[in-house]
């Protein structure tokens, strides 16, 4: 029986490791767990999991969730402070970290996660984009055991396509596929008019409306390819649109060969894939049926239409603090476009104005990159 924290348990990451974890009750006990303000889906969730721990980072919502839980007598202790992430994933009992919070706010419970040695699963792709270069230095460190496994369905695929006695000059590049999102055939007109309820419709996943977002603008593929970057030690990266998301990635060899891997578009395979590893467990998943799949097309991103992707690569080539700076700007936009406060296409020109204002910074400790990501959201903020 393994302890297991999800940071983000409300979210549908969260909500959908909880689904593999109750059809294997045997081999996972859910330790702790974490919301922003969802109290109430936290509540349902403590109550059937009964974790020993549970944070929401709001004090009032705290107190309702804490009152909710005695009524029911449970003895769940109800923390509230940011810090509170890091000390529960940081406990000696805890053996496995689902880091699926969205946002930066995840890179220090996540980097305090792979400090204390334990498995950590990674769906909060802003933790490499922001502190990759931290987190490598301590995934390198001789004295740490820490796994990092990753989580995106893409990362998950290139994972294990990869060997375990991989010679990294085999690889000739690394490919991510990109289903090109909800306004993939748009025009330029079409794409000047997006709406937020057209931006959170996407065609083949379920998830939270920022990445949703950011999957229509293509700058969740440019921030996978940031993380992929870091996790597959620095390898050539291109992006395929891929519209009916059954491969999910590919690595091209140097002797021409080609693998991929292929799933049904559901987030549970890549969940169970990540906490059985080594092994495998079932994931509840549909499986494929190549009798009744459609035809499987590629396009070429379109990097015009959908500057973020350019700017995700610019970044990368920038190197220093730039990805942080990014992903800080794309949150502020993203935030402010849900709000009706900007437009769809306005997006990219507040992210590239921040990575102007900022092409000097670099960082070297978690403090300094946290830092410099206030700085880069007041500065977007002004913009907007």
């Amino acid at each position: 029986m393994q302890n297991v924290v999800i940071l983000g348990s409300t979210g549908s990451i969260g909500c959908s490791t909880l689904a593999v974890i109750r059809l294997h009750r045997d081999k996972y006990n859910v330790f702790a767990l974490s919301a922003n303000t969802n109290w109430q889906k936290l509540l349902e969730q403590c109550i059937e999991f009964n974790p020993k721990y549970a944070v929401i980072l709001d004090q009032d919502k705290a107190l309702l969730l804490e009152q909710e839980l005695q009524k029911k007598q449970f003895k769940t202790e109800v923390l509230s402070d940011i810090k509170d992430l890091s000390y529960i994933v940081e406990l000696d009992a805890v053996e496995i970290v689902m880091s699926a919070i969205v946002g930066s706010c995840g890179l220090a419970p996540t980097y305090n996660a792979i400090k204390a040695g334990k498995k950590v699963l990674l769906a909060n792709k802003e933790a490499l984009i922001t502190g990759g270069k931290l987190i490598n230095e301590m995934l390198e460190s001789k004295t740490n055991k820490a796994k990092l496994i990753p989580v995106d369905s893409e990362h998950s695929a290139i994972f294990q396509a990869l060997p375990a006695n991989l010679v990294q000059d085999t690889v000739s590049k690394v490919i991510l596929t990109a289903s090109g999102g909800p306004f993939r055939t748009f025009s330029q007109e079409k794409l000047n008019n997006v709406t937020p309820l057209e931006a959170t419709k996407h065609p083949n996943w379920s998830m939270g409306k920022k990445i949703t977002v950011d999957s229509s603008t293509l700058m969740n593929k440019g921030l996978e390819v940031i993380e992929a970057y870091w996790l597959f030690n620095k390898p050539k990266l291109e992006v395929v649109v891929h519209p009916q998301s059954i491969i999910h990635s590919m690595v091209e060899y140097i002797d021409g060969s080609v693998i991929a891997q292929l799933g049904t578009p559901d987030m549970k395979i890549p969940i169970a894939y990540a906490l059985a590893y080594p092994g495998r467990i079932e994931s509840g998943s549909s499986k494929l049926d190549f009798t009744q799949m459609a035809n499987l097309t590629f396009e070429m991103a379109d990097c015009v239409r959908f500057p973020c992707l350019q700017l995700a690569f610019d970044a990368l080539n920038h190197g220093m603090a730039m990805p942080a700076v990014l992903n800080a700007a794309n949150e502020i936009a993203v935030a402010a476009f849900l709000e009706n406060k900007i437009t769809w296409v306005t997006i990219p020109k507040i992210i590239a104005k921040t990575m102007e204002q900022f092409h000097n910074s670099d960082f070297n400790s978690i403090d300094e990159v946290l830092a410099l990501d206030l700085e880069s959201r007041r500065y977007a903020e002004s913009l907007i």
